[in-house]
């Protein structure tokens, strides 16, 4: 597509910005649009020709809060560049979390936007031909390196659990690279048994072993001039692993049972679920092929880690599946959703793909409600899932004792454990400082927001901090609520305005709010629920 191609939006909150930006975006062949009201992410989709939206003002008020929360419901390849005044809060963890890509402030040229727009055209043509979906920033470090590395020949180690997507990501670096013409081979090396895995890499002459009727080739043989990709390369067995370190330093090897020396161009790329450096400690991986391996490594985030992007991708893939079954699907309810984000998805995407597949094929086209969830995603996704529950579900007892006396023990049992849970939790969370009044903090160093002239005064920190006692102490307004006849505060108002302090020092970032208050994440969404502090 021609830069034309692509409509850009420019809100005309701050007319004389508009205009400034408009002219100088449609001075470089942009097709940029002056807009009065912000458009409904639900009115956009992947096939959209809106492209990016920026913002010149008003960015607080409530039409651009109400766009910029429904970003994550937005198409991965929209970007957002938001202009803030100089009086106004800067906090670019805020931003960065709701998936804004890029904040200014003004006063800003014509060609810094300019500039940034170029950069998000850019990445918008590299989410659409790589099909890689995420908003997060940990995803847009993923594509930032994808993009990088994809311009040169080095070896590529990709780490991360099953289901994230490694393959996924070694296919965009060989469709980006000068070799996408060519060859790209994939093997699962802990599918391929020990005997047969060095015969399928490299191939083997006639008459080498029983059964060698004929000379075959070798993966790396046929990848000449392109890709291999070594899926699960940590089950590779040490003999294999001695061959194949011959392949990355000298490019050749040799057939099994052959004499001739067989030079090749491949590029390598190898992925593995396990941690490497351990396995090497352990003796189970040469150390040699590890470095060598390990050039240049992308780190593929768990679902869990990065929850905001749970929506994108299962909207995504009910879109393609409605496609694929010629079916109409009406949609999901926000509770539905928020139990789907909650879930910790030990499978990854790919179990998330799988249950999209699933509700397309029995939704019948009605909208998908919490109940129609899986019960084993909504027992574990919802926040009634730290409930009580029997422990066995014996229907004879020794000694005579009845089927529901184990059932009841059982749930007492479990009733004591969650109770010291949550008074553990509880002190931790008294035992740290918070604050009183709203930080600003600093953007993540990698994969998150532009930094543009953000320095805000002496306060400013960075979001991954775990130590706030810098910011000040707690404390209570000075008023009658939730004081007993003796004239004191309960526990449990204490630890309601703790949770709602916390969570208004970080605007609501549920994630940051309960490392301030040193509880997981999970405790803080039900006591969020049980005091009513949505």
């Amino acid at each position: 597509m021609e830069l034309q191609d692509y409509k850009l939006l420019v809100t005309d909150f701050d007319q004389e910005a508009a205009s400034r930006v408009q002219g100088t975006l449609n001075a470089r062949g942009m097709n940029a649009q002056k807009i009065s009201r912000l458009p409904r992410i639900d009115n956009l989709s992947e096939d959209n020709d809106v492209v990016i939206v920026i913002i010149t003002g008003g960015v607080h008020e409530k039409p651009s809060l109400n766009f910029m929360e429904s970003i994550k419901y937005a198409p991965a390849s929209l970007g957002v560049i938001c202009l803030v005044e100089p009086t106004e809060p800067q906090n670019l963890a805020w931003f960065d979390s709701l998936g804004v890509n890029e904040v200014f402030e003004k006063p800003v040229s014509g060609e810094d936007i300019a500039q940034a727009t170029s950069r998000l055209l850019e990445r918008n043509r590299l989410v659409g031909s790589i099909g890689i979906i995420g908003r997060t920033p940990p995803m847009r470090e993923v594509i930032e390196r994808v993009a990088q590395y994809s311009q040169v020949g080095s070896t590529v180690l990709i780490s991360g659990d099953s289901g994230t997507g490694k393959e996924l990501v070694a296919q965009a670096l060989h469709r980006l690279s000068g070799r996408r013409h060519r060859q790209f081979i994939a093997v699962n090396c802990g599918a391929i048994a020990e005997g047969v895995l060095e015969s399928e890499l490299f191939g083997h002459e006639k008459g080498s072993f029983t059964g060698a009727s004929s000379l075959r080739k070798g993966h790396f043989e046929i990848a000449d001039g392109g890709t291999i990709f070594l899926d699960e390369v940590g089950e590779m067995p040490l003999s294999v692993q001695v061959k194949l370190l011959r392949v990355l330093e000298e490019k050749e090897f040799m057939r099994v049972g052959g004499s001739n020396r067989i030079r090749v161009n491949v590029r390598m790329i190898a992925a593995t679920n396990k941690d490497l450096e351990l396995e090497v400690e352990r003796g189970a991986f040469r150390r040699d092929l590890y470095y060598r391996l390990k050039v240049l490594s992308i780190v593929i985030p768990p679902l869990c880690e990065r929850r905001e992007d749970i929506p994108l991708l299962f909207n995504y893939f009910i879109k393609q599946f409605s496609t694929e079954n010629d079916k109409k699907f009406a949609g999901i309810d926000p509770e539905a959703l928020e139990i789907l984000k909650n879930y910790d998805w030990p499978g990854n995407v790919r179990e998330l793909r799988n249950l999209a597949e699933s509700m397309v094929v029995l939704s019948l086209g009605s909208r998908i409600r919490p109940h129609d969830i899986p019960e084993q995603i909504f027992r574990r996704g919802s926040p009634e899932r730290l409930l009580p529950i029997r422990l066995a579900d014996s229907t004879q007892q020794p000694g005579g004792g009845s089927p529901g006396s184990t059932m009841e023990l059982g749930l007492l049992y479990q009733a004591v454990l969650e109770m010291q849970k949550e008074l553990r939790e509880l002190k931790q969370m008294l035992a740290h400082n918070h604050i009183t009044s709203r930080p600003a903090y600093a953007a993540p160093a990698a994969g998150g927001i532009e930094r543009h002239r953000y320095e805000n005064g002496k306060n400013n920190v960075t979001a991954a901090s775990h130590d706030i006692s810098a910011l000040g102490s707690v404390r209570f307004e000075e008023d009658d609520d939730g004081l007993n006849s003796a004239g004191a505060q309960s526990m449990r108002d204490v630890e309601r305005k703790a949770i709602a302090r916390a969570l208004e020092s970080v605007d609501g970032n549920r994630r940051q709010a309960a490392e301030l208050l040193g509880i997981g994440e999970r405790t803080l969404y039900r006591k969020i629920n049980e005091y009513g502090l949505k």
